[in-house]
């Protein structure tokens, strides 16, 4: 079984190595990577790969940047200290989601997940996947988003929500109407609450509404920018590795 983990921990990477061989001695693993860069880069001409484990957080951004700059169809197991991502990692093709420190005997069952899947044939891995994604697409998401106004707190309905931003460290909500509510939660966990056919995360500022989108003009390097219907005072250009999965995003 040949295998490749992509962590930008060094330490983290040899330990797992370490597990993996002493699960089996038939796992080869082939490669090691520390960054979104370097991973797409392999990535885009890898052959012969089976099996995929991925840190989420790593140094150049989150590793679902990856599925978004290339075409990955080898099966992953997420390994990763944070919890808030497991909605997310089943919308790729993930098999297992492992929590860090990675415990033994976990990885030992994600590998043998794996063998159950793969060796029934790639279609029918296929379909599983396909019906996992299903399982993750029936999950409910938020209805109102929490907003704290002084020492009250209320909530605002998130199909009023046009698009939500990150300034300094604090995180915004603005309405159709143009009002601007301070949020309890950050960017990223919104990007995990929200619909994903209904908001997008266009870059590392901004969370927007598809209701919210009037024209997309583009721009120079690849890029695109939008023309929002409720004014705002933040980037809205869609970054380089995001305009594929912003184009797919705006034609469902």
């Amino acid at each position: 079984m040949r295998v490749i983990i992509i962590e930008d921990e060094i330490p983290a990477a040899k330990r797992l190595a370490r597990m993996l061989h002493a699960i089996h001695d038939e796992i080869d693993v082939v490669g090691k990577f520390d960054s979104i860069e370097s991973s797409v880069k392999y990535l885009r001409s890898a052959t012969g790969i089976d099996l995929i484990f991925m840190d989420i957080q790593l140094a150049d951004g989150l590793s679902f940047d990856i599925f978004q700059q290339t075409e990955v169809k080898t099966p992953v197991i997420f390994t990763t200290a944070f919890d808030q991502y497991t909605l997310k990692a089943f919308k790729v093709n993930s098999i297992d989601y492992l929590l860090k420190p990675i415990d033994e005997n976990e990885l030992k069952q994600a590998v043998e997940k794996y063998r159950q899947l793969y060796k029934q044939g790639e279609n029918s891995f296929s379909d599983k996947i396909i019906n996992l994604m299903r399982e993750m697409n029936t999950a409910k998401y938020k209805e109102r988003l929490l907003i704290k106004r002084g020492q009250q707190l209320s909530y605002l309905k998130t199909e009023a929500t046009a698009f939500c931003y990150v300034d300094g460290k604090l995180c915004y909500a603005v309405d159709f109407s143009g009002n601007k509510y301070m949020l309890e939660s950050n960017l990223s966990q919104l990007e995990e609450q929200l619909q994903p056919n209904k908001f997008y995360r266009i870059n590392r500022h901004l969370l927007v509404n598809i209701e919210a989108v009037g024209k997309v003009h583009v721009w120079f390097g690849g890029r695109l920018k939008l023309e929002l219907l409720s004014s705002v005072n933040v980037d809205t250009i869609v970054s380089r590795e995001r305009v594929n999965g912003f184009k797919e995003w705006l034609g469902q």
